[in-house]
């Protein structure tokens, strides 16, 4: 399924519950943890990485397809964000920023993808190559998606420069600090003055700040807060990368991270959606970027890109889900003939979890249980019977287990169908060519999910 690599926005602190809204009211700013738009509604950013910083300076991608059909393809796959790279010269060097993109190419020898850009995106060739990726800024916005602009200096002319283009909502400072001198004391003064810089040019972005040993360590914030002179626009941004999480974590236990690429991306996904936070995705382009994926990728993604929770619980009906992250599904009941399956989440049943360890159908006086090895789970009215209470348990917290009648251990399991059964439970040992996937649920909390949202400007 090739490399994942995801960027994770936080803010500051913790709260609680609201339904994105259909119109999102530009600019965005933040409230605690949230990113919220002018009216305080939550905003959940689910982006896609497009690089722009390569030695060709453009789009990646443009030389294979038209402008438009990539953006369209990010917002049809449920994106409603784009995190687009651009290089240190472009924002510093005047004489090389001028350069057309016909140029770009002919001077870096790149015929073959000069004679595709020709093909694909006439229009753009001879622009110069700010110009270019203004264009490229214009076409995600003409599509209904926010912008968030990742550079490296130069960060007052580029704030300038987008000044007034409500869609790009956002600017990130630096990219993966990973210089061999990085210190904290350093981090600490230059992301404050850079942090001022976009402020002070365009009051309207976001700023967003990542942190040290490739943008993976914030951890000395809890000792000493980012001292600025505006309020309600900083975002915090942390690095995951599935590669290098697996080197930093050999184990032979299925249950913690470190085995292989996708388990860490199946236990990623249920903290994704544990904590709700706003994502950006690498990569568009690439070997095994998003234009080559094919649809079971995106399902996977999808009940992560609508908001789940939110800061305002006084007009929702807080609940749980039931996630299972290997399919990005969820646990559905639709009527007494059929067993429970896997659906989209978006269709997903109102559960709660009790203090006594139910899982109940919210409003109703059903409960989860299970009846026999290897049969399909079931809804009940009788709660006291054996295989009612439901632990979570092992080192992932992602297996729902109960005891039948006979003090027979079971767990919670999908089989080929997407019938939700329950099973010996497996991979709670150390062997790490067992895959657990199937019996990996996570119990979120949620409010009512609401369609894409339409972007509102003015």
């Amino acid at each position: 399924m090739g490399r994942f690599f995801f960027s994770f926005f936080f803010l500051l602190s913790i709260l609680c519950l609201l339904p994105l809204k259909p119109v999102v009211a530009l600019p965005l700013h933040t409230t605690s943890r949230w990113i919220v738009d002018e009216d305080g509604a939550r905003v959940k950013l689910a982006c896609v990485n497009w690089p722009s910083h390569r030695e060709a300076p453009v789009a990646e991608g443009l030389s294979n397809h038209p402008v438009d059909l990539i953006s369209k393809r990010i917002a049809s796959l449920g994106f409603n964000c784009v995190r687009l790279a651009l290089p240190l010269f472009l924002a510093t060097d005047q004489s090389l920023a001028s350069l057309t993109v016909r140029q770009s190419f002919q001077r870096l020898g790149l015929l073959e993808s000069l004679a595709g850009f020709q093909a694909n995106n006439p229009s753009m060739l001879d622009l110069p190559l700010t110009s270019a990726y203004q264009a490229v800024v214009s076409n995600i916005a003409d599509n209904n998606m926010m912008i968030i602009l990742d550079i490296t200096s130069g960060l007052t002319r580029m704030a300038t420069v987008f000044s007034g283009v409500p869609n790009v909502v956002g600017m990130s400072l630096r990219n993966e600090l990973r210089c061999p001198k990085q210190n904290v004391k350093d981090w600490y003064r230059y992301m404050q003055k850079g942090a001022e810089a976009v402020h002070s040019a365009n009051p309207d972005v976001l700023v967003i700040i990542s942190g040290l040993s490739d943008g993976t360590d914030l951890s000395f914030l809890l000792n000493q807060q980012l001292e600025l002179t505006f309020t309600g626009k900083l975002v915090l941004e942390m690095h995951w990368d599935g590669l290098r999480a697996g080197r930093a974590g050999e184990t032979s236990n299925p249950n913690k991270l470190g085995v292989d690429d996708n388990r860490n991306l199946n236990c990623f996904f249920g903290l994704a959606a544990e904590l709700d936070f706003d994502w950006a995705l690498w990569t568009v382009e690439e070997t095994n970027g998003l234009m080559n994926w094919n649809s079971s990728v995106f399902q996977r993604i999808s009940a992560l890109q609508s908001p789940l929770q939110g800061p305002d619980v006084s007009r929702v009906r807080p609940h749980k889900i039931i996630l299972h992250p290997p399919t990005g599904l969820c646990i559905l009941w639709e009527s007494w003939t059929e067993p429970l399956k896997l659906g989209p989440c978006t269709k997903s049943d109102a559960w709660g979890y009790t203090p006594q360890k139910l899982l109940i159908v919210k409003g109703s006086y059903f409960c989860l249980q299970a009846v026999e090895l290897g049969k399909p789970a079931k809804l009940s009215i009788i709660c006291t019977k054996p295989g009612s209470n439901w632990d979570i348990i092992s080192d992932s917290k992602m297996y729902l287990s109960t005891k039948l009648g006979d003090s027979t251990t079971v767990c919670l399991d999908v089989d080929s169908s997407s019938t939700i059964v329950t099973d010996a439970c497996k991979c709670l040992g150390r062997d790490d060519t067992c895959d657990p996937g199937s019996q990996w649920f996570k119990v979120v909390d949620s409010t009512n999910i609401s369609r894409r949202p339409i972007l509102q400007t003015s």
